[in-house]
């Protein structure tokens, strides 16, 4: 069966998080999915959980991390690159929303056929970055400026595929934004990055700093910079990426549509439970009975 996706205002939209390691968190992902009461689930890497092999969320947020692409399951002890990239191709296959930043983005680009490279140059803390000729034309960016602040933290960059699309570059990365498909978009740049995580990350990965490099920003200049343009531009980014999603065609499976009708009854019944409707031990009944119904482990 074929449907148009309903979202609107206080729709019903969940996210999955895998992030890597507990300094590069979601920042301004997280508070735009809460200020729309979306629901988030995560896959914290660095505390051994395992990744999803089959997709559970509408949008899947790959965060980035210390690792590349390349590296193995043995060199990390909790990085496996190999079933982030199977859980990619199966979000991007399934029509699902998929966004990857920096680490993300090279695994969006490594699970769809394009290997990661070096950056020209190495960037850390913030750059100017500049839509491209596709970037002004996608609708998903109407709201960013031609050239708009952009935070960094890499050394290398995503590979492009023969269908992808370079939405915005900077002097030192021409990679700066991938579109791979109409709902899978890498980021290499940080539009999350609040002053907490760029205070951690000065702290925990200081040599980067003091590498130094063309543009690579001094520490005084990252703890002085307002974060909160970059980040409006990416909840304007992703709110235009969420009515995408809704406005295109997707076929549900049997399992899927069993799956979707539970998440609401689940979310009724816990309306329920908030409100003192009902107590704990009919909302756990209840839900009991709802699983083995419809045969949901």
């Amino acid at each position: 069966m074929i449907r148009i996706r309903k979202i609107t205002r206080g729709y019903d939209v969940k996210i999955r998080f895998i992030q890597h390691n507990d300094w590069i968190g979601p920042g301004e992902y997280l508070a735009w999915a809460e200020r729309h009461n979306f629901e988030t689930a995560f896959t914290r890497c660095w505390r051994n959980e395992k990744v999803p092999t089959e997709p559970d969320s509408d949008l899947l947020v790959i965060l980035g991390g210390w690792e590349r692409p390349s590296t193995t399951k043995e060199e990390s002890g909790y990085y496996d690159a190999k079933a982030e990239r199977e859980l990619i191709r199966k979000y991007v296959e399934t029509g699902k929303m998929t966004v990857g930043i920096c680490l993300g983005a090279q695994l969006i680009g490594e699970a769809l056929g394009a290997p990661f490279s070096e950056s020209p140059e190495r960037e850390v803390g913030y750059v100017t970055a500049r839509l491209t000729d596709a970037g002004k034309a996608d609708p998903l960016f109407s709201a960013f400026p031609s050239s708009f602040p952009a935070g960094e933290w890499h050394d290398d960059m995503p590979g492009v595929t023969a269908d992808s699309a370079v939405i915005a570059e900077s002097d030192g990365c021409p990679r700066q934004i991938v579109r791979y498909a109409p709902l899978v978009y890498g980021f290499q740049a940080h539009m999350e990055f609040n002053p907490e995580i760029v205070a951690e990350g000065l702290i925990k990965d200081s040599e980067r700093v003091k590498k130094g490099g063309r543009f690579v920003r001094t520490p005084e200049e990252m703890l002085s910079l307002d974060w909160s343009e970059m980040n409006g531009l990416l909840s304007s980014f992703l709110d235009a990426l969420v009515k995408r999603y809704a406005n295109t065609p997707a076929s549900l499976s049997r399992d899927e549509k069993k799956r979707e009708l539970f998440r609401k009854q689940k979310k009724t019944l816990d309306v329920f439970l908030e409100h003192g409707a009902i107590s704990r031990a009919q909302y756990d009944k209840s839900l009991s009975d709802m699983k083995e119904k419809m045969g949901i482990d």
